[in-house]
C-alpha cells in the first residue's frame, strides 16, 4: 500500500483561504467527508479536538498533522491542504503553519494504514520535500511529489536490507538506543524517531530507536541492545516500561524535543554526563527478546505476563467473597452460606464476577505475550472454554479444566496465532489489514475451541476416576483419606482435582453422618492451607519471592482463612515445580491431622467464619497451623531465590 492509496486527489485542496486553526480543521474534515472516509462528521471532529487538547499537532517547520482515531471513521484516509500565507496553529516552534495533513484512523486493531502513515511522517521531516508540496500548483503535482519521494525512500530502505551486515563501529564510537511514543502513536512517534535517526547518522553515531506506535512497537529494543548502549533517550509523551533501563544513563524528554532538538539530545547522551536511572517499581524483563534466550526462560516470561494480569482479579474477587462470608448469617441456610442475606449475596456476586474473569485473563495475556495483540482474543476464548468445560457435544460445557486448562489454552492459543502469521505471509500487501481483524481471530478462535473441546473431556474422565477411587477409600483408612483429600485441594487449587475432592466432600456431607462431617472438615482445612502457607513464606523467606509477590503475600492470609484456595494460584503458576509439591504436602498434613483429631464440619464453605460450627475447633486450628507451617518451611527449602534485575 502506498501513501497515495490513502490520500486521494479529491482530498487535496491547495492555496486555501483559512483564517485560523478552526477553519483549517473544518476544511480538512470536509475533504474527508467528500472522499467518503467518515460515517459521523461531528464525532470525528470531537476526536480531532480532543487530540489537540493533549498538545498541538503542529510540529513546527510549517507543518501540522491533526489526527484522530474514532469509530466515526469508516475507512482510513488522509486529506491535505496548503495555506501559503500560513496561520497560527499553536505550533511547537511558534511559527505559522502552511502545510496540513489530517489523518483519519478507524478505532480498531493495528492495520496496514498505520505503517503507511508512519512513512508519511518520516518523509515530512525532509524540509525540501515539504517546501515542494506547499509550492505545488495542482493536486496532481502534489501527489506526484509524494510518489517520487516515497519511491526514493523505498529504494533507500531496500538498499539497506540488501546490503551486507555493516562493518563494526570503531571502539571509540558511541552507541545509543531510544524509544519514541505519543498518545495516539500515529504522527509524533515516527517523526521523533526519524529526527533522532537522521541526526545520529549525520553525526556518525550508532542509534536504534523503538517506535511505540498504535500498530504495536516497531524495532523493539532487546536486552542486548540496551546492555550495549552508552545511553538511552526516552522521547515519550505517555508512560512506557522503564524498568528495562534500570542502571543505564537515561535522558527522559518529549517527542517535541526529539523533533526539534535531536542534535542537542544526542550530544548530551554522548557527553558521558547523563544521570543513571534507578527504577523504583518492580523491575521486569519484558524487553528481553534476545535470540539467545532459553526456551524455558521464554515460557516463564509468557507465563508471568498472564499471571501478573490475573493477580488483581484473584485478589479483588477473593476479598469481596470473604466480605460476603463475614456479613452473612450461617444459620439461615448452611448450604447457601455467603448468599443468605441480600448484602452478602451482593458482595459474593461481585466477587464471583471478578473470579470469573481470572482464567480468560490468564490465558489471554499468555497468548498475547507469545503472539502480540492478535493472540489476545484467541487466548481469552481458550481460557473461557477452560472455565466452562466446553466439549464437542456441549459447547456450554460441564467438565471444566480450570487453571491448568487455561495455561494450556494460553500457550496453545499464542502459538496458533504465530502459526497463522507464518501461514498467511503469502497474502499480498493490500490484504495485510484483514489479518488481525478477521483471519487471526476467526481461525484462531475456531482452532483453540477444537483444542479445548479435546482437553476438557479428558479432564472430566479423570474427575470420574478420582471420585471412584475416593468412594472406594471412604471405608478404609480415614487418616490416609484425609491426607489424600487435603493434598488434592492443593494440587491444582480450584482445578479438576481440587473440585473432585470438594464435590466428594459435599456429597459425603449430604449423608449427615459423622464420617461425612469429618471428610468435609479435612477438605476445607486442606483448601485453606495453600494461601496461608504462601503468606507466611513471603514474610519469613523474603528472598524466595519478588517484590511484587511479597507485597501481595499478606492478602493470602485473608484468602486462606476464607477458604479461597485460588489465592495461591499466581505463585503456583509462576513456579509450579517447587510451589505445588510444598503446598500439596502441607495440605496433606492438615487433612490427615483433621481426621486424626476427629474434627467435623457441617458447612460446605466459609473458612474461619464457620469455625463456630466445627467439631473439636481447637484441634482443627492446630491442624490448620501445622499444615500451613509445613507448607511454608518446604517453600523455604525447595524454592530458589527470586531473581530481580
Amino acid at each position: 500500500m502506498k501513501i497515495t492509496d490513502l490520500l486521494k486527489k479529491e482530498g487535496i485542496a491547495l492555496n486555501v483561504d483559512a483564517a485560523d486553526q478552526n477553519a483549517a480543521i473544518d476544511k480538512l474534515i470536509a475533504l474527508h467527508e467528500a472522499v467518503g472516509n467518515l460515517s459521523n462528521v461531528s464525532a470525528f471532529k470531537e476526536a480531532i479536538l480532543e487530540r489537540e487538547k493533549k498538545g498541538s499537532t503542529a510540529i513546527g517547520m510549517g507543518i501540522a498533522v491533526p489526527h484522530g482515531k474514532s469509530s466515526a471513521v469508516s475507512k482510513a484516509g488522509v486529506t491535505a491542504i496548503t495555506i501559503p500565507a500560513g496561520i497560527d496553529y499553536k505550533s511547537l516552534d511558534g511559527n505559522p503553519s502552511n502545510l496540513f495533513f489530517m489523518i483519519a484512523a478507524p478505532d480498531t486493531a493495528a492495520d496496514t494504514h498505520l505503517e503507511v502513515l508512519s512513512k508519511l511522517m518520516t518523509l515530512l521531516m525532509d524540509q525540501n520535500f515539504a517546501k515542494k508540496l506547499v509550492e505545488a500548483k495542482t493536486a496532481d503535482e502534489f501527489l506526484s511529489i509524494i510518489d517520487s519521494k516515497e519511491a526514493e525512500k523505498d529504494k533507500e530502505e531496500a538498499a539497506k536490507k540488501a546490503a551486507a551486515a555493516p562493518a563494526a563501529a570503531p571502539k571509540t564510537a558511541k552507541k545509543l538506543v531510544g524509544v519514541t511514543a505519543c498518545p495516539t502513536g500515529i504522527a509524533h512517534t515516527f517523526m521523533a524517531a526519524e529526527a533522532l535517526e537522521l541526526k545520529a547518522k549525520e553525526l556518525g553515531i550508532d542509534i536504534k530507536v523503538e517506535k511505540d506506535g498504535s500498530g504495536g512497537a516497531k524495532d523493539v529494543l532487546t536486552a542486548a541492545d540496551i546492555e550495549a548502549a552508552d545511553a538511552v533517550i526516552v522521547a515519550c509523551d505517555k508512560n512506557i516500561d522503564m524498568s528495562r533501563f534500570n542502571g543505564k544513563p537515561v535522558i527522559v524528554t518529549s517527542t517535541k524535543e526529539a523533533i526539534h532538538s535531536p542534535e542537542g539530545l544526542i550530544e548530551k547522551a554522548t557527553s558521558g554526563n547523563v544521570a543513571v536511572y534507578h527504577h523504583t517499581g518492580t523491575v521486569t524483563k519484558s524487553a528481553d527478546t534476545g535470540a539467545n534466550e532459553s526456551v524455558g526462560r521464554k515460557a516463564y516470561k509468557h507465563l508471568m505476563n498472564g499471571v501478573s494480569h490475573m493477580l488483581p482479579f484473584v485478589i479483588g474477587g477473593g476479598i469481596l467473597i470473604a466480605i460476603a462470608f463475614l456479613l452473612d448469617d450461617y444459620s439461615i441456610d448452611p448450604s447457601n452460606f455467603g448468599s443468605n442475606t441480600p448484602v452478602a449475596a451482593w458482595f459474593k456476586t461481585i466477587g464471583g464476577a471478578a473470579f470469573g474473569f481470572m482464567l480468560p485473563i490468564l490465558a489471554g495475556f499468555i497468548a498475547q505475550s507469545i503472539a502480540d495483540r492478535p493472540g489476545l482474543a484467541v487466548g481469552f476464548v481458550g481460557g473461557y472454554l477452560a472455565s466452562t468445560g466446553a466439549t464437542f457435544a456441549a459447547p456450554g460445557g460441564d467438565v471444566p479444566s480450570a487453571f491448568l486448562g487455561a495455561l494450556v489454552a494460553g500457550f496453545v492459543g499464542g502459538y496458533i496465532v504465530v502459526g497463522l502469521k507464518k501461514l498467511f505471509e503469502f497474502l499480498p500487501q493490500s490484504l495485510e489489514g484483514i489479518k488481525p481483524v478477521l483471519i487471526y481471530p476467526l481461525l484462531g478462535s475456531l482452532l483453540i475451541a477444537i483444542v479445548m473441546c479435546l482437553i476438557n473431556p479428558v479432564v472430566g474422565a479423570l474427575n470420574v476416576w478420582i471420585s471412584g477411587v475416593l468412594t472406594g477409600m471412604s471405608s478404609g483408612s480415614i487418616i490416609a483419606l484425609g491426607a489424600l483429600l487435603g493434598a488434592m485441594m492443593a494440587t491444582d487449587m480450584g482445578g479438576p482435582l481440587n473440585k473432585a475432592a470438594y464435590v466428594f466432600a459435599t456429597a459425603a456431607l449430604a449423608n449427615q453422618n459423622e464420617t461425612g462431617f469429618m471428610i468435609m472438615a479435612a477438605v476445607m482445612v486442606g483448601g485453606m492451607v495453600p494461601p496461608i502457607a504462601i503468606a507466611l513464606a513471603t514474610i519469613i523467606f523474603k528472598k524466595k519471592f519478588t517484590a511484587a509477590e511479597r507485597k501481595s503475600g499478606p492478602v493470602n492470609f485473608i484468602m486462606g482463612l476464607s477458604f479461597i484456595t485460588e489465592g495461591a494460584i499466581p505463585y503456583a503458576a509462576a513456579d509450579p515445580l517447587h510451589v505445588i509439591p510444598s503446598l500439596l504436602v502441607g495440605s496433606g498434613v492438615a487433612g490427615a491431622l483433621s481426621m486424626a483429631f476427629g474434627c467435623t464440619l457441617r458447612a460446605p464453605h466459609g473458612g474461619i467464619f464457620v469455625f463456630p460450627v466445627v467439631g473439636n475447633m481447637v484441634m482443627y486450628l492446630v491442624a490448620l497451623l501445622a499444615g500451613s507451617v509445613v507448607g511454608c518451611l518446604l517453600l523455604g527449602i525447595l524454592k530458589k531465590d527470586a531473581q530481580e534485575a
